[in-house]
């Protein structure tokens, strides 16, 4: 009914589904659509959208059809009298009607969400796909093996069914929807199978169809996927009202932003949450919580989610109760634009969105202390090598000094000689007392360096002086709360007044993004801007991402998040399947921490995107590999319309960044722009090169990993090591793998490995020999898109692959 009448708007809900069905067909259909959401809501008697009964779906629960427009129309299913509604499929063309009438509506028994098939579709363009298209069965020559498990000559009908292993009832106790099992029999070919993916499938049957044809055991895919969509109560599978009303099922559309959203893939992320995501979004913790997972998981995304459902909890108000920050400025101004987008500009007036380092040295200045010009990280390097030169003391390099000093001295809150010597080194090679005083030594003389030099400190040492200052001010505020508590709970005006105490907590909850490479002065400096209680401080990381910071036990700096409030995501959402199998073999059986005592693997982790398998190029010199990525990146431009800004050229150090900057602007005349501390504008049409490093937190539609070359990933300087110091070797070594798995994982449809001279260790052992030759590629006018099936150690299996340069929807 109408506002008017006095009756409140229809609650309008988006499916998963009908977004999927929404994005591929343009902007006139999700136009179409959003404005008939709109207008459903205000007013579904308006005949305008000419609604009408197509049949029950249940007891509480019934099918409509409407138009959208004159050529688009929508699947509806209505619950609680009318007042609910949901749009489950879009369909337009002068078969739409026919199209969404067919269609299968169900609830599905593992998740209780509904759910979509077009069993029609699939029998007319899956199933008959093999008669269609295999030529006759050729006769095998005796004594000659068949290709393949049956042999490409067996007819579709002699051919072993792909889930013909797995009985009915485990692939619907597994999640698949019922109604799909009959065409599910007769898939016998990838190419079936690959054919059935693109049917807009509900998200738990693809995933869990993909993981079983990849060989995964049931037990397996049970934990680690269906166990996540399982719904927190027995699934009525005739309760359509129930179904319409679970949060994992829906997008609510009365929010302008999010309905704004409707099909267009890249703001997606606003619309749908994982239900193990939407569980840690909206969940309420007795104390911290923490979500780790690999690239691509969503945890910046249930951050963000986290952030919002926190502020729609907050009483009403001016003030920014909520922090969210992370560990670099420029990480901290995408995660403000992305707020903003998720929860418009009246949410994000209540959030302080800054980096660790800018909160700091606010904090620090608002002490009215002075406060010095930090050293960057090249200029705190070369103090270390002089203070090493100027004292003689030259067993300790500088890149272990610089960490000791903020892992170890700061995060020890090593004030004395004898605080240094029993403090514990947790993560940290050993060290004789000896050394240690040796250390002591050097440390002192790089602070009296630093103090000698008007107006010159250190980000640690600003964190540090930040998070005493905190400490001082929340031991002020417990203190007063003490007081106040045995005085019966009463507000003494005229002690705060006179002690300078009218003083709270600085925040209500702290959420942090890319948690592992935060220091021990940072989470010092987290825990005392923010009372201990419920949902005090939400972590988001990823120790297989480390690449700044060193290992801390969160425990150790009163934040704890042990048991049930540590979750860990595992689904991918960027990376194809064949660019991740082959990322992941780049840290299998490296172990990690999980940002506290214990450890943490990948194990369940894992994508249902399809794409290219990554190229391997190897040149014999670096000029020669510098002409060969510009060539490729003029490919993929010139050819399949990639825009320069999706594309990305990483390298290990920021001398080649400039050299390959110079070959592909001068040389290629091709736009190029190095990724510096403050990012680049987004409408900058320029191909993005920058260190492994900078590439932390973004993602392109191809990225080129370059100079993975022996001697130059891992550097050749830690081989000093090897013999000397193994620990510290392993170390090293270790980061360096992180740094390679995060540039890779940065790729969303292409992955390009290049390098010059022999190939890295961390590459297969026939990565040389298998490779595509760069100078077979100079000598033609460009190249020819080819079919790939190498991959970084192994390619996924069952994952198909296609042209290179294809860009993957």
């Amino acid at each position: 009914m109408n506002h008017g009448a006095g009756r409140a708007r229809t609650r309008v809900h988006v499916g998963r589904q009908a977004h999927g069905d929404v994005e591929p067909r343009g902007g006139a259909v999700a136009d179409a659509v959003t404005e008939f959401v709109r207008r459903l809501r205000d007013d579904r008697t308006n005949r305008a959208l000419r609604l009408r009964f197509l049949r029950r779906a249940g007891d509480n629960g019934d099918l409509y059809l409407a138009h959208a427009d004159t050529r688009c129309m929508v699947l509806l299913l209505s619950t609680d009298g009318g007042d609910e509604m949901r749009v489950l499929a879009v369909r337009d063309g002068p078969r739409a009607r026919d199209e969404l009438t067919r269609l299968t509506v169900e609830i599905n028994p593992v998740s209780g969400a509904v759910e979509v098939v077009d069993q029609s579709e699939v029998s007319a363009n899956v199933v008959a796909l093999a008669d269609r298209t295999e030529p006759a069965p050729a006769p095998t020559p005796p004594g000659e093996a068949t290709s393949g498990p049956a042999g490409p000559a067996l007819t579709s009908s002699l051919r072993t069914p792909l889930f013909g292993r797995y009985d009915d009832r485990l692939l619907t106790d597994l999640g698949v929807i019922p109604s799909l099992l009959p065409a599910l029999r007769k898939v016998g070919t990838d190419e079936q199978f690959g054919k059935l993916l693109t049917h807009n499938l509900p998200e738990l049957t693809r995933d869990v169809l993909l993981a079983l044809r990849d060989g995964t055991d049931p037990a397996h895919v049970r934990q680690h996927i269906t166990d996540q969509w399982r719904a927190d109560e027995d699934v009525n599978t005739g309760d359509w009202a129930r179904a319409a009303q679970r949060a994992v099922s829906q997008a609510e559309t009365d929010d302008d932003a999010v309905l704004g959203a409707l099909g267009r893939s890249f703001d997606a992320w606003r619309l749908f949450l994982h239900p193990e995501q939407q569980r840690l979004a909206a969940g309420n913790f007795k104390g911290s919580a923490k979500v780790t997972g690999g690239p691509g998981t969503g945890k910046t995304v249930v951050a963000l989610h986290r952030v919002r459902h926190l502020v729609d909890r907050l009483p009403p108000g001016h003030s920014r109760p909520v922090l969210l920050t992370t560990y670099n400025t420029n990480l901290a101004l995408d995660l403000k634009e992305r707020l903003r987008q998720l929860g418009g500009d009246e949410r994000l007036r209540r959030v302080d969105v800054k980096s660790i380092d800018v909160l700091a040295r606010e904090i620090v200045q608002e002490s009215r202390t002075e406060v010095g010009r930090p050293l960057d990280d090249d200029a705190a390097m070369n103090l270390w090598h002089t203070v090493r030169n100027e004292t003689g003391l030259l067993d300790h390099d500088a890149d272990f000094l610089d960490t000791e000093f903020k892992h170890v001295v700061l995060a020890g809150r090593c004030v004395t000689w004898e605080d240094y010597r029993r403090v514990g080194r947790s993560g940290r090679k050993r060290i004789s007392t000896a050394q240690r005083h040796e250390v002591w030594q050097l440390v002192q003389a790089y602070k009296a360096y630093l103090e000698a030099q008007p107006r010159r400190t250190t980000y640690a040492l600003i964190a540090e002086q930040a998070a005493s200052l905190e400490q001082r001010r929340m031991d002020r505020f417990e203190e007063q709360a003490r007081y106040k508590e045995e005085q019966g709970g009463l507000d003494l005006i005229h002690r705060e007044a006179g002690s300078g105490m009218w003083l709270k907590p600085r925040y209500r909850h702290i959420v942090v993004d890319e948690a592992q490479d935060l220091s021990a002065s940072h989470w010092r400096l987290l825990r005392a801007m923010v009372r201990k209680g419920p949902n005090d401080i939400f972590l988001a990381g990823d120790a297989h991402q480390r690449i700044y910071g060193s290992r801390i036990v969160l425990s150790h700096q009163g934040i704890e998040v042990r048991g049930r409030a540590s979750r860990r995501l595992t689904l991918n959402y960027r990376t194809t399947r064949q660019i991740l199998g082959s990322a992941n073999r780049l840290i299998e059986g490296e172990p990690f921490d999980d940002l506290d005592t214990g450890t943490d693997t990948l194990d369940g982790y894992r994508s249902v995107l399809t794409g290219l398998a990554p190229q391997f190029w190897r040149a014999p010199d670096r000029l020669t590999e510098m002409r060969a990525v510009a060539t490729l990146v003029k490919e993929r431009h010139d050819r399949h319309g990639t825009p320069y800004s999706a594309m990305a050229v990483s390298v290990p150090d920021g001398a080649l960044a400039q050299e390959f900057a110079n070959v592909l602007v001068k040389e290629f005349r091709l736009p190029a722009v190095e990724l510096g501390k403050d990012g680049v504008r987004p409408d900058t049409d320029a191909v993005r090169i920058g260190t492994m490093h900078r590439f932390k937190g973004l993602e392109f539609q191809r990225v080129f990993l370059t100079s993975v070359g022996e001697g130059q990933v891992p550097h050749q300087r830690i081989e000093r090591y090897r013999l000397t110091n193994p620990d510290r070797y392993r170390q090293e070594e270790q980061r360096a793998r992180s740094l390679v798995f995060v540039a890779a994982t940065r790729a969303r449809d292409e992955l390009v490995v290049t390098w010059s001279g022999r190939a890295s260790r961390f590459l297969p052992p026939d990565a040389d020999a298998t490779a595509f030759r760069a100078t077979d590629l100079l000598r033609k006018k460009g190249p020819t898109s080819v079919r790939v099936s190498g991959s970084l150690p192994g390619p996924v299996s069952g994952a198909s692959t296609g042209a290179a340069g294809t860009a993957v929807a």
